[in-house]
């Protein structure tokens, strides 16, 4: 591997591209090149001053340190638009070309199989693949949307150069693998993605239920007056006296099932037990004696045919 190196790192992505078929995707990375070619040509970077790598729906450049990044930027904010509109004029609906862009600098190594290695690559890449850009990119009317490293902000975009101008620049964090990124993105800032709020990859969970996950059971609501904790008044602090329960209704009386409408003349009932009397049961309807209840005429305490 050889030692990294400075160098100007520019990537531009191709939105949408693997919803196209094979013919438009071919047609598509013909005109990013042929983008990317113009744009470094006009800024003054020849084939020598930079190297490319391929990445199907993206190109990646790594640019010679001396060449201007204030040049490149300047390219990248008024060639890029340029090319796009001319493009996308003459192309179908399902060809249409747009582009994000990320410029950022630091030290790149390559490998013996010609990758780049270096953690500020990582980080460029992390920034162009952001849901962030993404999002502005929707919102915009025109087709491209860049963005910039801290250092790149730092160095070039803050001086506010001919073609730059500084407060068209807007500082995003992104959240990715690498942890939180600091860059600033060219135009408006998506909704929701402003300094303070949280950007980007957000996780969002739902509302939790009180309760619902510990087993226990609400609290019971405090009277008017009174703090939930003690039971306390605030004016005075006295404890109030718990409710008495409220009185239990009584229970309804057990209702002994209504007989028959009995004959005239004396009726007696007998619920249990073993009647007894004095004498003899004689003269008169005599009846048995069914359910408890004697019927007919009764003499009690006498002998004979007299009547009681």
């Amino acid at each position: 591997m050889t030692d990294p190196v400075s160098r100007t790192i520019l990537l531009l992505d191709i939105e949408k591209y693997s919803d196209r078929d094979d013919i438009e995707q071919a047609y598509l990375r013909r005109m990013l090149y042929d983008i990317a070619d113009r744009t470094l040509e006009s800024a003054g970077i020849d084939e020598r001053l930079r190297l490319r790598a391929d990445r199907g729906d993206s190109v990646m450049e790594l640019i010679d340190a001396n060449a201007s990044v204030t040049a490149l930027l300047r390219a990248l904010l008024t060639e890029v638009p340029t090319q796009l509109r001319a493009v996308n004029r003459m192309a179908s609906s399902s060809a249409q070309i747009r582009l994000r862009g990320v410029v950022a600098t630091g030290y790149v190594a390559v490998d013996e199989h010609d990758g780049w290695v270096g953690s500020d690559l990582n980080h460029a890449c992390r920034l162009l693949d952001a849901q962030l850009l993404r999002a502005a990119l929707r919102e915009r009317a025109n087709d491209f949307a860049l963005c910039v490293s801290e250092g790149v902000h730092m160095g070039i975009v803050r001086h506010d150069h001919p073609g730059i101008p500084a407060q068209d620049f807007h500082q995003v964090t992104v959240d990715s693998k690498n942890g939180t990124l600091r860059a600033w993105l060219h135009g408006p800032v998506p909704d929701g993605s402003a300094p303070g709020t949280d950007n980007d990859h957000r996780e969002k969970g739902g509302t939790s239920v009180p309760g619902a996950s510990s087993g226990e059971r609400p609290a019971p609501r405090a009277e008017k007056g009174e703090t939930p904790e003690t039971g306390e008044t605030p004016e005075t602090g006295a404890t109030q006296p718990p409710e008495a329960p409220a009185p239990e209704a009584p229970a309804p009386e057990a209702r002994t099932p209504q007989a028959s409408a009995a004959p005239a003349g004396a009726v007696f009932n007998f619920n249990g037990g073993t009647p007894s009397f004095g004498g003899s049961l004689v003269a008169g309807d005599q009846h048995g004696v069914s359910g408890g209840q004697v019927t007919g005429n009764v003499h009690l305490g006498t002998s004979g045919g007299e009547s009681a």
